[in-house]
């Protein structure tokens, strides 16, 4: 499991929380689909996230340990 706030960061998406607060703000980031506007929701092996970007859309699996 990871938050999402965390993950944004590690994909080197967003420098910090307040970025990731901002993305989410926007509306720019999707889990699974649906619109996501909560930084600590839990992601689990196999969630996807869409986040909208100036230079386009980027997509995230959140994939387990060792995979």
């Amino acid at each position: 499991m990871i938050r999402l706030g965390q993950l944004l960061k590690l994909a080197g998406i967003a420098d910090d929380g307040a970025s990731a607060r901002a993305l989410l703000e926007d509306g720019a980031i999707r889990v699974n689909g649906e619109p996501e506007a909560r930084r600590g929701r839990q992601l689990f092996v196999g969630d996807e996230v869409a986040v909208d970007l100036p230079g386009g859309q980027r997509l995230l699996r959140v994939g387990g340990q060792g995979v």
